[in-house]
């Protein structure tokens, strides 16, 4: 029997081809997802390569899913541009470990995954045309996994050693191999490096020795002045010549291969003191001393005149008394002259001693007004004392604002010169080094102090804000490495290589 239609029997059917579009729609989808998600990825960790399966979308997912652990300076590559994964994609992991490298004379640990030195000093030839210096230190390699890092791949060594020379036929060695087969034995401050002369590698042995010197150094001699009341004003008299003093001093010295190289001060000890030179001067002329003197002159002019009133006034006794006696000669008797001259004797007898008195008046004055000052007692000159022995004061130590830095403070060429090696060994040579040099030169020209004063940016690479590179070391204000290595990294994650970076600042004034 056929079943009649009814609106009700409508609609539940018109449901029912609702939900089976929309499960047909899910299914679809699902499958489809699942296959587009499904990838095949050729994973390469340390030169191992497997295959693998995932539906990861990102390589660090993928990292994550194997089981890779990938630390701050590790080097991963991938096929594709960006950090998302494709199917057939080839991810390359390596591990990096620390040398140290010396640019221009200076010591930089330096982060690598090259496996030999040659090939690490190839990283530099190929993008630095400067006239830097590159070396490498070997006592900081013998750590890595695979048991030393070898010296040449390609064929021969030079070795030199103790001022001698020799060719290591086989440089697919680690140096300890090499050194071995060579017979060198080494110290425990030897020094082993690895550099380039044209085409030829070096691998290069310094002695370190210490030593000990013995210096004196003069201790020059101070200068005393005293005043010495006994000498005249302004005179001035050596009272003892100076000598200089003299102190051994004891050095610890570095010889690399012979030659001083460095020295700290051991010890400092005074083996003669150093004895003043003294000088003595008379006192300085004061205004009192002078209306002293001066009163002194005016006395002595007081009594010469009193003197001469006194012989004066003589004379004329002298004089009146001769008078009488002519004019007693013409008028009297001899008997009349006797008690005339008695009378002028009398007369001259009383002038003399009112002028005696006189005198003695005027000079008592005198002398009442012209009592000198009291003599000061004289002081007796101090005796010199010998200069204080000097006592050795611990050297101070400075503060080091370079510790835990890698590159601290660099010139624009040394961090250029650091930027090549690391920037060669993620296989940015040729062009992609020329726009890495064009696009630093434009964000700060290579100085690792350049800020942006608007908006923040610092670094080298101009950093936004600059504690993003702290990922990479905690010094990242004043350690070029830190900043140049994080901007390296975050150039390969964003734009995957300098030259895109660059195209992208071309376009847009900023990466």
């Amino acid at each position: 029997m056929t079943r009649r239609w009814t609106p009700r029997r409508f609609v539940t059917l018109r449901r029912v081809r609702v939900m089976a579009c929309v499960a047909s729609l899910t299914l679809t989808s699902a499958l489809a997802f699942g296959v587009g998600a499904r990838k095949s990825v050729a994973l390469t960790v340390n030169g191992e390569t497997t295959t693998v399966t995932t539906y990861a979308m990102s390589v660090d997912r993928l990292l994550q899913e194997q089981g890779v652990k990938v630390k701050t300076h590790d080097l991963v590559e991938s096929t594709s541009p960006t950090s998302m994964l494709k199917n057939h994609d080839v991810v390359n992991v390596q591990s990096a470990y620390q040398t140290t490298i010396t640019i221009d004379g200076q010591e930089v640990p330096f982060w690598t995954v090259a496996s030999s030195a040659e090939q690490l000093l190839d990283f530099f030839n190929q993008n630095e045309t400067e006239a830097a210096k590159i070396t490498i230190n070997i006592s900081n390699v013998y750590n890595k996994l695979t048991g030393g890092l070898i010296i040449n791949q390609k064929g021969p060594v030079t070795v030199i050693a103790d001022g001698k020379s020799s060719v290591a036929p086989n440089g697919k060695l680690p140096a300890a191999s090499i050194l071995d087969a060579k017979g060198i034995t080494l110290g425990k401050e030897d020094r082993v490096s690895v550099e380039k002369d044209g085409k030829t590698t070096i691998l290069r042995v310094r002695r370190v020795t210490h030593g000990e010197e013995t210096r004196t150094k003069e201790v020059p001699f101070g200068t005393q002045t005293i005043i010495d009341p006994n000498l005249q004003p302004g005179e001035v008299t050596v009272r003892q010549e100076g000598e200089n003093g003299e102190i051994q001093q004891t050095y610890a010295v570095t010889y690399v291969d012979g030659v001083k190289e460095s020295e700290t001060l051991t010890e400092e000890k005074t083996t003669k003191i150093a004895i003043d030179k003294v000088i003595a001067v008379g006192p300085e002329k004061t205004t009192d001393d002078t209306d002293e003197s001066d009163k002194s002159d005016n006395s002595g002019n007081g009594n010469s005149n009193g003197d001469n009133g006194d012989s004066g006034k003589t004379d004329d006794g002298k004089n009146d008394s001769g008078k009488n006696d002519s004019n007693k000669n013409d008028n009297k008797s001899d008997s009349n002259k006797s008690d005339s001259d008695k009378t002028d004797s009398d007369k001259s007898d009383s002038s003399d001693k009112n002028n005696s008195n006189n005198n003695s008046n005027n000079n008592s004055n005198n002398t009442k007004k012209d009592d000198p000052a009291p003599t000061p007692t004289p002081t007796p000159a101090p005796q010199p004392t010998p200069a204080p022995q000097p006592k050795p004061q611990p050297t101070p130590q400075p503060s080091n604002p370079s510790a835990g830095c890698r590159l601290y403070h660099p010139s624009a060429a040394q961090a250029q010169a650091y930027a090549s090696g690391a920037a060669a060994q993620r296989g940015w040579t040729g062009q992609n080094w020329t726009d890495l040099v064009k696009l630093w030169n434009r964000e700060s020209g290579w100085s690792w102090s350049a800020e942006n004063v608007y908006s923040g940016a610092y670094g080298i690479p101009q950093a936004l804000p600059g504690s993003k590179m702290a990922t990479f070391g905690a010094n990242w204000k004043d350690d070029a490495a830190v900043q140049i290595d994080w901007g390296l990294s975050y150039i390969a994650q964003r734009y995957g290589s300098p030259s895109a970076a660059w195209q992208h600042s071309e376009q847009t004034g900023w990466y």
